[in-house]
């Protein structure tokens, strides 16, 4: 992990939200920024958590 706390591996998205494109490309502005070629698009995908289950 970095100084952020975050592990520096980029999560990789099947496809644009906006679009629905699969040509995408990393955006060099953030490690979790992709750049969608079909809609010029740029959006950042991270992850939040897991969600548990309550205890019944």
């Amino acid at each position: 992990m970095n100084a952020d706390g975050e592990s520096g591996q980029r999560a990789a998205p099947q496809y644009c939200p906006y679009c629905g494109d699969e040509d995408l490309r990393p955006e060099p502005i953030s490690h979790r920024a992709w750049h969608c070629r079909s809609c010029a698009r740029v959006f950042e995908v991270s992850f939040v958590g897991l969600k548990l289950k309550a205890d019944a």
